[in-house]
């Protein structure tokens, strides 16, 4: 019996330390927090709903080509805490997002905030203050 229940124990703690990683979803290890960057585009969609809030936009380059970028937000509880609602943006709207961008350099990113050509302000999660290192070249 003493043998049943030290291998039952040791499967639980061997599970247990297997699933580990799954703690680590909100991590910023594939963002590059070393900078932000700025996009102003066109609303595709925007997507309510758990466990992240999604923001499609239609980005031209210089180029003059247009760039499907998606970016995360948080969940909708804590967006409804600052303000958001599923209707804060509509496909159409222009808005200009700062986010922070993945490190593979693809059109994905992590809100930080939008503004509105009015100049109404949706607030991320994100603080760029210690989430984001500030480049010491762009400081004023």
């Amino acid at each position: 019996m003493r043998n049943k229940l030290s291998v039952i124990f040791f499967v639980f703690v061997v599970l247990l330390a297997g699933s580990s990683p799954l703690f680590a979803h909100h991590g910023y290890a594939n963002y590059d927090t070393e900078k932000k960057i700025t996009l102003k585009g066109t609303v595709t969609k925007f997507i309510w709903s758990n466990p992240h809030c999604l923001l499609m936009l239609d980005v031209t380059d210089e180029s003059g080509n247009v760039v499907h970028w998606i970016s995360e937000t948080e969940n909708p509880s804590t967006l409804s805490r600052t303000g958001w609602n599923e209707k804060s943006l509509q496909p159409g709207d222009q808005i200009t997002l700062t986010a922070i961008g993945v490190k593979s350099g693809k059109p994905v990113a992590r809100t930080i905030d939008i503004v509105f050509p009015d100049g109404r302000r949706l607030t991320g999660r994100v603080n760029p203050g210690t989430e984001v290192k500030v480049d010491p070249s762009t400081k004023p």
